[in-house]
């Protein structure tokens, strides 16, 4: 199956990528901690991440793949190429005047986005200086996001899951190249790894056949096109991004470090959905692409039900499994250096409850998919706006009880409701069809991932944590490898024992 090959391509360069950012994690825990630098640099490092929703792998890559894909499959290169070329010229003009405007005016942007560092000075003027260095960031990494985007619909999708290691290498070697002021030396290492990402995806595209180059940007038919399918598609982020930018400004007023633990958390959360999530839709979205523009509408659904199948079997062990495994986890990776055992119990149930909407963010990645496919960015606006009403209420209802905890969850269960209202207008649209295999499937991955969990939870209390690192690595890699085996055989199990008494009539 070529879906399960791509994915297999996209989710293994992505593995090596969290790998070194496990690695960056580690590092940065164990030189700053969770600490007033850490929570500037947190901000600052997030911020112009916010906009990737507009300008990278969010709305513009919604609006630019299938269109470009379209025009590939339909007209050739030579036009796909005069496409990228203007997109590559309107994108430029416009962030780089975009970065001028917030470099010029960060302060008040920090006030706003982070009022309770008000209340601590130096955390003020770490994330001004710091927001200014990594904010350009945007413009070479958007830049990189077209790239990948044209190598993806070329069905090259290695060089582009592969480039995210490139800030990770950068960012580690900047922690272990400083004497001093490692905030400082991690913000100059996410620009310089922003310019070498942008390089190394140019000249990829270069020998596809594809040079980009600068010209006059000029308002024709396809960037018309993109550009009406991205500004619902940019509002929608827009609107996730409220998400965000109200979790930093609620989390800016809790204690020093509450950032922190909730950066910290995240991060590993995003590790599994960045393998498998973010591969199945990265994959699934060209394909989906051209399957509908050439009219063969039976295998986008096949392709659709294959994607969500295999999002399910690797996101709900990998859910259960975290919960399970939070503590020793991120006392493992985390517990050292200026990271306490304060600041490990603070982060360890964030993450558990970040993880309680894994398998709802992979659900809504395919979702979403299938309506970008169909040129369709207003629907998941929509919901979008509907998700974020229901994220502030959760967050304003659980930050009382559970501080910084209580955001985590809000999170999590927002995801699923996301999810529950993408399927149901996807089914109401007749744009997705779910087999029995599917649910049969699904009922096998929950017992299989059920049993694991029970499996894993009374080891580790039969089973005490050892305190130096390395017997430390090994206990938890043991714990984790008895979870994936486990899980392996019980599901595998499941299948076979249907076999039998399915051919046997029962």
């Amino acid at each position: 199956m070529r879906l399960g090959k791509d994915v297999v391509t996209v989710g293994g360069l992505t593995s090596v990528s969290r790998i070194f950012g496990l690695l960056r994690e580690m590092l940065m825990s164990h030189f700053l901690g969770a600490s007033v630098v850490a929570d500037a640099f947190i901000v600052a490092f997030k911020f112009p991440n916010f906009f990737r929703r507009f300008f990278a792998e969010g709305a513009f890559n919604a609006a630019f793949v299938p269109e470009f894909a379209g025009v590939l499959a339909s007209d050739g290169k030579k036009k796909a190429n005069e496409v990228a070329n203007q997109v590559f010229s309107w994108l430029t003009l416009v962030l780089c005047a975009f970065v001028i405007l917030v470099v010029l005016f960060t302060p008040t942007i920090i006030h706003v986005i982070a009022p309770g560092f008000c209340n601590t000075p130096d955390r003020l003027q770490y994330a001004i200086e710091f927001t200014r260095i990594t904010f350009p960031y945007i413009l070479f990494i958007s830049l990189a996001a077209l790239l990948s985007g044209i190598l993806n619909s070329l069905d090259r999708f290695a060089a582009a899951a592969a480039t995210p290691v490139l800030l990770n290498i950068f960012m580690i070697a900047a922690l272990l190249l400083t004497v001093k002021e490692p905030g400082l030396a991690l913000c100059v290492g996410v620009i310089v790894a922003g310019i070498v990402q942008f390089l190394w995806l140019y000249l990829v595209a270069r020998k596809q056949g594809f040079r980009l180059r600068f010209q006059k940007p000029v308002l024709n038919a396809s960037i018309l096109k993109i550009l009406k399918l991205m500004v619902p598609g940019a509002i929608g982020a827009g609107v996730m991004q409220i998400n965000i930018f109200i979790d930093m400004m609620l989390a800016s007023t809790l204690q020093t470090g509450s950032l922190s633990y909730l950066y910290y958390a995240d991060r590993l959360n995003q590790l599994p959905l960045s393998i498998f999530g973010v591969a199945i839709g990265t994959v699934l979205l060209p394909s989906l692409s051209k399957a509908l523009r050439t009219g063969q509408q039976a295998e986008a659904v096949d392709l659709q039900e294959k994607a969500l199948s295999l999002g399910l079997r690797l996101s709900i062990p990998s859910a259960i499994g975290l919960i399970v495994l939070s503590y020793p986890i991120i006392d493992l990776i985390y517990g050292h250096g200026n990271f306490s055992p304060l600041h490990v119990q603070a982060t360890a149930p964030a993450l558990a409850a970040f993880v309680i909407g894994l398998p709802a963010y992979t659900l809504s990645k395919v979702f979403t998919t299938g309506f970008f496919a169909k040129q369709n960015t207003k629907t998941p606006l929509k919901i979008g706006m509907v998700t974020v009403l229901v994220n502030l209420a959760l967050n304003l209802l659980l930050i009382g009880p559970f501080l910084h905890v209580g955001m985590a969850l809000a999170t999590g269960l927002a995801a699923w409701v996301q999810a529950g209202l993408l399927a149901w207008k996807l089914s109401q649209k007749s744009m997705i069809h779910l087999s029995k295999v599917f649910f049969q499937d699904l009922a096998y991955v929950l017992l299989a991932s059920s049993c694991m969990g029970g499996i894993v939870y009374q080891l580790q209390l039969c089973v005490h944590c050892p305190s130096s690192f390395l017997k430390e690595a090994i206990y938890v890699m043991g714990l984790v490898g008895v979870g994936v085996v486990s899980y392996g055989g019980l599901y595998k199990a499941c299948i076979m024992t249907n076999c039998r008494y399915g051919k046997n009539g029962v």
